[in-house]
């Protein structure tokens, strides 16, 4: 009888290699921005170590705000709160605000690129109200809703659906007219011509309007917070202001400068995930 022939199983073995490869493709593409940052920081440390500087030195202001950012999460009733709760009231109206103008301004844009007369009727009165300034908003809801929370929501309403209207609108415009041809020959509903030809052509547009808007919304929450008070960021740093706390001002702007890059961020991913699904 002939022996059972044994079946070797190879073994799978780590390698380390591409790990250490992405690793440093990280760090080497960190080195640039940190270099940069240490010499804006050196640069300020200079300009402002004199004692009659008007801006304190990134070591004062670190000095002058470690309880802000070592306990973010502090809330003493009131407006006294942390700036995580600062950050957190800001961006739950940026949320509510963003969220509506992008529900409507897709769906009108997509209403306005498909019909010439709407567009032609509708485009230039779009092109106008896109160059109003947040701010000018703010009577104008504060008048029509008398609080301040919806007032607000409707200014990052109003600020961020210009951006997503025009680009959407632009988007399904540049469809091409092969793409039209083909769907009137093959005689594709409506549902099917949305989902597979003029969603998919329009996303890239769509996605830059809501890059855009989100931009714009957080820009404009910064600012009507300021005038309406309450909880959110924009206020806490009109209250420093007030208070003469410029240190508490400078981490702040910190803070909103990070949110908004995650948010542009956020907004990129998204975009990137719904274009490799359409694909």
């Amino acid at each position: 009888m002939t022996a059972p022939l044994k079946i070797r199983r190879r073994r799978s073995r780590f390698e380390p290699q591409p790990l250490i490869k992405f690793a440093y493709e990280q760090i080497k593409a960190l080195i640039p921005p940190v270099i940069a940052i240490v010499i804006f920081l050196v640069i300020w440390q200079l300009l402002t170590n004199s004692p009659d500087a008007n801006l304190p030195s990134p070591i004062r202001t670190i000095k002058d705000t470690w309880e802000l950012i070592i306990d973010p999460f502090f809330d003493n009733g009131g407006i006294d709160k942390g700036l995580f709760w600062q950050l957190f009231t800001s961006l739950q109206r940026v949320a509510l605000g963003f969220s509506l103008a992008a529900i409507v301004g897709i769906g009108l844009g997509i209403l306005v690129g498909t019909n010439r007369i709407m567009y032609q009727a509708l485009d230039p009165i779009f092109q106008v109200l896109r160059t109003v300034p947040p701010l000018a908003w703010l009577p104008i809801s504060l008048a029509g809703f008398q609080q301040a929370n919806p007032s607000a929501i409707f200014v990052i309403f109003i600020t961020a659906i210009w951006p997503i209207i025009i680009n959407t609108t632009e988007g399904v415009r540049q469809i091409p007219q092969d793409y039209n041809n083909v769907s009137r020959v093959l005689r594709l509903n409506r549902q099917t011509y949305f989902f597979k030809i003029l969603f998919p052509a329009t996303v890239p547009y769509i996605f830059t309007g809501l890059k855009i808007g989100i931009g714009l919304s957080w820009l404009a929450i910064i600012a009507a917070e300021m005038l309406i008070g309450g909880v959110g960021i924009g206020f806490f740093i009109w209250d420093a202001w007030n208070s003469s706390r410029v240190s508490d001002i400078i981490i702040a702007v910190i803070y909103v400068g990070i949110v908004g890059l995650l948010l542009d961020k956020f907004i990129t991913f998204l975009g990137n995930l719904v274009v490799s699904e359409e694909k």
